[in-house]
């Protein structure tokens, strides 16, 4: 796996300072060197998963190598077998051959709201993807900081999930998280960090707390936002685990939907936070547990919610 520096240059590029990690990958800021344009350069990194980066004790927007924090979820590595599915570790080329393809996926989309990708390069056989710098705050630092959430921002994901499926350009993002969002100093949403995936989708990443039927479809988004929803409504999520004997699949017979409908019994949102409209409480419920609940049907609720409110 590659590591940099702060000081070093690659490929023209000026590493400036670390910006954060995630599972299988780690993201710097750097400085063009005859141009000064800001960048993200993105290069392969820890190649366990979620599970095996290393928690920093409290929770902190600081942002190190050695860390992250304890209220972070970085995603994992689902291998989707004909016994089954499972997670499990990549090794380097692995990791590496999934950031190809992300540098692929990404390089057939343009929207304002998905991350662009500037160039892709090849250092001593790794790839590192240049990426534009979005400035602004993680969803996640939102929430940490009980700074106000607007559903618009929502709203807007959801319409450019919709663009980008329609025109063909992009079926799912497969990992929308908090850590995923990026909130500009204009308001404007911006996607990061779309799932990484192999051609037939038979190894994704992507984190179960916010996909936990581990979906390989946009269903997987939908389900992602009404988990925000309610985490933003709740302090808490919905679910701590995953129905590992379903997963990746959405429908079944009678075992399969009574044992799903158990799964699916969460708190309801209200019952923590008495504040919380009964329509909004809705949307979160079609959005977890009802299979034929897309984003069109999410982006018509969401819409008259707003306008009501």
């Amino acid at each position: 796996m590659m590591k940099l520096a702060v000081g070093e240059v690659i490929r023209g590029y000026r590493i400036t300072r670390f910006l954060g990690r995630g599972g299988f990958a780690s993201v710097y800021l750097a400085e063009q060197a005859t141009t000064g344009t800001k960048v993200a350069l993105k290069v392969g990194g820890v190649a366990g998963g979620g599970r095996q980066v290393t928690r920093l004790v409290e929770v902190t927007a600081r942002r190190t190598a050695e860390g992250i924090s304890p209220d972070e979820l970085p995603a994992e590595a689902v291998f989707f077998e004909p016994n089954g599915v499972r997670i499990d570790l990549f090794d380097e080329s692995e990791v590496n051959n999934l950031l190809r393809a992300e540098g692929e996926v990404l390089a057939g989309c343009q929207n304002e709201n998905l991350v662009p990708l500037i160039d892709r390069l090849d250092v001593d056989g790794n790839p590192v993807l240049v990426l534009e710098y979005v400035r602004g705050k993680t969803l996640r630092e939102k929430i940490r900081s009980l700074e106000g959430i607007h559903l618009n921002w929502f709203l807007a994901i959801v319409r450019s999930l919709l663009t980008l499926q329609q025109s063909g350009q992009l079926a799912w993002h497969g990992d929308l998280k908090p850590e995923n969002i990026v909130v500009k100093p204009s308001g404007r949403v911006v996607m990061l960090d779309p799932a990484m995936r192999t051609t037939e989708n038979k190894v994704v990443t992507t984190t179960p707390h916010y996909n936990p039927l581990l979906l390989t479809d946009s269903k997987a988004d939908v389900m992602a936002i009404g988990i925000m929803i309610y985490e933003i409504l709740t302090g808490t999520l919905p679910f701590d685990e995953v129905p590992w004997e379903f997963a990746g699949r959405q429908t079944g017979g009678e075992t399969q939907r009574l044992s799903l409908s158990y799964f699916f019994s969460y708190t309801p949102p209200h019952t923590l936070n008495p504040k919380t409209p009964e329509e909004l409480e809705r949307i979160v419920y079609r959005c977890i547990t009802v299979a034929g609940y897309d984003l069109e049907q999410l982006r018509a609720d969401l819409e008259a919610f707003i306008s009501k409110a």
